[in-house]
């Protein structure tokens, strides 16, 4: 039952960009605090099951490519620089916090959604950004959540929530590859509707 209300309650988490937005930090140390009851005696096979599900179904990061994730960047209409969460909320790295590329295919979303730690940049500034995180050994993701494309993020395997849902806890379906995830952000871009393409 604590189970299905915590299911429940992420996905009313998620229900938009904006409160998925404004609860990031929180959100990820349910996900942690969920996780965990995968070592749990007859429950962790069901938490897993379960955690696996809401991946395949609502909430993911897929693997990418320095090369694909520079060109989301170039395909967004909307980009931007943000706090990395999950570095943020665990703190167990040095990496650079200001390393998230919210990505969004309008820019009337991106100043929509990003929070007081995020700001519009250009797409060379987020060239940069990449180059940098790159250099570092940080590993390009792309979020996705309820349908909608979030954010590129550059992850360390001590802090990024997926990396280690993924490996640490074996719910696979928290990181996956998809070799066609560049054509399916352009699909999901080209279909967008939100009265302001600007």
């Amino acid at each position: 039952m604590v189970v299905l209300v915590f299911i429940g309650s992420i996905t009313l988490m998620h229900h938009t960009l904006k409160l998925y937005s404004g609860n990031r930090r929180f959100v990820l140390r349910l996900y942690m605090l969920f996780a965990g009851l995968t070592s749990v005696p007859l429950l962790g096979r069901l938490a897993r099951r379960m955690a696996n599900a809401y991946g395949r179904s609502l909430h993911r990061a897929y693997l990418l490519t320095p090369d694909e994730a520079l060109e989301l960047v170039n395909v967004a209409n909307g980009v931007a620089l943000g706090v990395c969460d999950c570095r943020r909320t665990f703190k167990n790295c040095d990496h650079p916090l200001n390393a998230e590329i919210l990505l969004g295919p309008t820019r009337h979303l991106i100043r929509h959604v990003i929070g007081k730690d995020s700001r519009e940049i250009t797409r060379e500034e987020a060239a940069e950004v990449l180059r940098v995180n790159n250099r570092r050994g940080l590993v390009f993701t792309i979020i996705k959540c309820r349908g909608d494309f979030y954010a590129i993020c550059s992850c360390c395997s001590c802090c990024c929530v997926p990396l280690r849902l993924s490996k640490k806890y074996g719910i696979g379906e928290a990181l996956v590859r998809h070799k066609d995830i560049v054509k399916e952000f352009r699909e999901f871009q080209a279909n967008y509707k939100d009265g302001d393409s600007a």
